[in-house]
Order: structure tokens, then sequence, then C-alpha cells
């Protein structure tokens, strides 16, 4: 695994205890990251900071719905008293929702999808740049897109408006606190090999295997990887870009 040098530095990954954001929050705390967890679920939090500091890191587990704005500004104050600041964030949590056509998506159901996926997004990166800007010291916040936030995707019409609107939200926020020396981007995952995916049924597979020009899925680790570049040093003039990372899927 490559060191990506975040010595002495403090990383949030919220969904972090599995899929993309387990992997990340295992190649920061490689990096030398510490690494504060954010995720719903009290037992799969604990575990994912149990591993991790069985593998030398240090590392807490917050248990929050990143929905809840109260929530999210005491995960970020919890996660600075700990550590001392807050320099890195990855706001990865998010939920695929129903599969319907727009005429007959759920009203409940769109709603639960932009509060998760854009919402969460707003609240959390809002509470970091805070957190970020009274340090003083800058940061880098990653936002976790997908390639339906460039692109449509017929029945996910709440997921591709939600992801459509993450990448707007990093665009703006990065040109309004680039002078806080904050850089903000946002990553597009193609379609990822994940324990979800991985009980397709085999035709289904090979059909989304078809749609990238690479002629697979990509992995966890593939995304985590061009996280942590955009979390150091190395990524100083990155800031309000998309970066897809989707083995060719949007080349067409």
């Amino acid at each position: 695994m490559i060191d990506y040098q975040l010595q002495g530095k403090t990383a949030i990954v919220t969904g972090g205890v599995s899929g993309i954001g387990l992997a990340v929050a295992e190649m920061l705390a490689a990096s030398g990251a510490r690494i504060a967890v954010w995720d719903l679920k009290q037992e799969a939090v604990d575990a994912t900071v149990s591993d991790l500091k069985a593998k030398g890191a240090e590392a807490i587990g917050i248990a929050l719905d990143v929905t809840d704005e109260a929530a999210v500004e005491a995960a970020v104050k919890r996660t600075v008293e700990t550590f001392g600041g807050v320099d890195i964030a990855v706001n990865n949590a998010g939920i695929s929702g129903p599969a319907a056509s727009s005429g007959d998506y759920p009203i409940d159901g769109w709603r639960r999808v932009i509060d998760v996926n854009l919402t969460s997004v707003f609240l959390c990166q809002r509470a970091q740049i805070q957190a970020m800007r009274a340090a003083g010291k800058g940061g880098s916040i990653i936002n976790m897109a997908s390639i339906l936030g460039q692109v449509g995707y017929a029945g996910s019409s709440a997921y591709a408006a939600a992801k459509h609107g993450v990448v707007g939200l990093t665009q703006t926020a990065a040109w309004e606190h680039a002078a806080d020396q904050i850089r903000i981007n946002a990553v597009g995952p193609g379609f990822i090999s994940t324990p979800l995916l991985e009980t397709m049924e085999p035709k289904v597979r090979a059909t989304l295997e078809g749609r990238h020009a690479m002629k697979r899925l990509g992995t966890p680790e593939e995304v985590a990887a061009l996280v942590a570049w955009l979390s150091s040093d190395a990524a100083s003039f990155a800031t309000g870009t998309y970066y897809a990372i989707d083995g060719g899927y949007l080349a067409v």
C-alpha cells in the first residue's frame, strides 16, 4: 500500500465501516492519519475502530445520523477535542434508494435519498469547514459523488439528482473557501465491486462490467487511492474539481 504521508493529520470518514468508506479509512490510517470513523450503527463502528487500532492506527468511532445537524456538529466537536483538529474529511455516507422511474418515484424515497446523499454532505461539510477555518491551518474535504453526478441512470432519479448536487456544492464551496486554504473536491466512482454487487446474478454483473471501457468493476481500494492523493499535500493545487474514477464509463 502506498504511503501518502499523512502523518500528524486527522481524518473524518463518514460511512466508514464498509465498502469504499472502510477502504478509505484503512488507506488513510496506513498513511499515518488519525481516523474518526462516523457511521450509523455503534456495533459496526466499534468493530471498525478495533480493527484499525489492531493495525497500529489512532482511531475513534462515532455513531450518528449524518442527516442530523446537531449530531454532526457534536461529532466534529468530539473529533477536534480528541485529536486537536480536523485536517481531512471524506463525506462518503450514502444510500442507493428505491429503483423507480421519475414519474412513479415514491416521495418518501426521494426525500430520504436527498437527505442522506446531499443534505448530509452539506451539513458535514459546513461543520468541517467551520472547524478547519477556526484552526487556521486549512484542510482537504473530499465529497463522494458518483458517475451519476455527471449523467443520468434509469430508475435512479433521486440518486442522480443528489450526486449532481454534491458536485455543484463541492465546486461552489471550493471557490468560497480557497482563501481559507481549504481544498474541496468531489470523487465520482463508477460501479465498484462491493459485497452488495457480488450477490448480483452473473448476467447483470456482466452488463455492468460492459458499460466500462476496462470491462470490469472498480475496487474500493482504487477509489481510496484517489481519495488519499486528494487528502495529501501532493494534491495542493487541486480544488473545485470532479475526479471520475470509472474505468472509462464516462468516456463515450
